[in-house]
């Protein structure tokens, strides 16, 4: 979960769930506020329609028989009185005061108070537990100068309010729809991005990989475009590269064997063999530097191919030559690799053990999704601030440049770039026990 929520994919989905659900809730509460603003209004007018109509009433009525009809309109909490004066000391209501005026005039002394209902009614209406018995009280003028008094009291609410299991139902259904659109964008935002880097990790490998298609929308395309240019670009370089060394290579090639044979004619046999060690040293760096350029640009197809023949194949090999190698393990799976790579690879760490501890102790194992190989030598290991510089290419931790004391400094180089171009890792350990461990790791797949 950590994982996916640190992802783009998890941040773009926590963006969009998180700024729906926001705008949903604000806009359920200002449609909730602004549905309260109406039904206060709609109330108001309803009041103020009763309120004209039993006015009107008055006014044609005798004064003497005002207050039995006043008295007859008393009915739903609503009651009505003939007083002589205006009744006050409430809270003004706005809504229902300009209400009134309009169906009634501004001539009428229209006064509209919320007020308690214990002090205008002696008995007010019984009220569900926890509502609060606040009543519209009005008080205004009729024709012949009489006052009447009105008071509403609250009507109860009505009992088809929706459960609160509906309720739920509804917030996770909402949720719910919430959450699938919001992993389908996410997903389909972020999809070309996961494609590039996919893409950008195979070129890592395999330079000769096909370029990328372009659809999509406008800045996919262009980013695809972008990439294929530079791919075409980077496969160019190396071409060059690659073409340059060999031939530079191919021309040193003459006047190299021209220097040999007039090498034959000195006189002095020590320094002619000097000469000669020095012009094989010379063809040898020449040799292993373009190696080295073509172990980073591989023309060999990836296959499927099973790693322990392999592994078993180069230990056997070894061991044949007369090097002191032994494997153990077995990872029992196949993997996608270049074999002529792979098997260079596995043979510069064998060779390199033999060579600098004497011998190799090669062991495989499957760990999750990845092939793991060891190959452990008897030599006094590296110093720890040199682990990583014996891969550079010609680093060497003997100086003395000779042949017999250690090569050129490349097998570790060329070794790290097939496994790198694989998907995988190479890197070296100090053992515990002595000696030096070179740890390979490759992805199964």
């Amino acid at each position: 979960m950590k994982a996916f929520f640190g992802s783009m994919v998890g941040r773009v989905f926590l963006i969009l769930v998180g700024g729906i659900f926001a705008s949903a809730t604000l806009t359920f509460l200002l449609a909730d506020s602004e549905r309260q603003m109406d039904i206060s209004q709609i109330r108001s007018l309803h009041m103020a329609e009763r309120v004209e109509q039993l006015v009107l009433m008055l006014d044609a009525t005798p004064r003497e028989a005002k207050a039995r009809v006043a008295a007859a309109a008393n009915r739903n909490g609503f009651s009505a009185t003939i007083a002589t004066a205006p009744i006050s000391g409430g809270e003004p209501d706005a809504d229902l005061t300009t209400a009134l005026l309009k169906r009634l005039g501004d001539d009428r002394g229209v006064v509209a108070q919320k007020i308690a209902c214990s002090a205008v009614l002696p008995e007010p209406e019984r009220l569900p537990p926890g509502a609060k018995a606040i009543c519209r009280a009005i008080s205004l003028s009729l024709g012949d100068g009489a006052y009447l008094q009105l008071v509403m009291q609250p009507r109860r609410p009505p009992p088809a309010a929706p459960p609160k299991s509906r309720l739920l139902l509804y917030i996770f259904f909402f949720a719910g729809c919430l959450v699938l659109l919001a992993y389908a964008v996410a997903r389909m935002s972020i999809q070309p991005l996961r494609q590039l880097a996919q893409a950008a990790t195979k070129l890592g490998r395999n330079i000769e990989q096909p370029p990328l298609a372009l659809r999509g929308p406008t800045e996919v395309r262009r980013a695809a475009s972008a990439f294929n240019t530079m791919q075409a670009q980077i496969r160019r370089y190396m071409q060059e590269r690659t073409q340059m060394l060999a031939a530079i290579t191919h021309d040193l090639q003459t006047p190299l064997t021209r220097i040999r044979l007039r090498l034959e004619k000195v006189q002095d046999k020590e320094l002619q063999t000097r000469l000669v060690e020095d012009l094989a040293a010379m063809q040898v760096t020449i040799r292993d530097g373009l190696d080295l350029a073509r172990s980073m640009n591989s023309a060999e197809p990836m296959q499927r191919t099973d790693f322990d023949s392999i592994l078993d194949s180069v230990c056997a090999d070894a061991a044949e030559a007369g090097q002191d190698v032994t494997l153990s393990g077995e990872t029992r799976v196949s993997v996608t690799a270049r074999p002529n790579a792979m098997r260079r690879c596995l043979t510069n760490l064998i060779d390199n053990a033999v060579k600098y501890g004497g011998y190799a102790r090669v062991t495989a194992s499957l760990e999750g999704r990845k092939v793991i190989v060891q190959v452990r030598d008897g030599g006094a290991g590296v110093p720890e601030d040199k682990l990583e510089a014996v891969f550079d290419p010609f680093f060497r931790l003997e100086t003395s440049r000779s042949r017999d004391t250690g090569g050129t400094g490349i097998g570790l180089s060329i070794a790290r770039n097939i496994a790198e171009q694989h998907g995988g890792s190479l890197v070296l350990r100090n053992h515990a026990e002595g000696g030096l461990v070179a740890v390979l790791e490759l992805p199964v797949g």
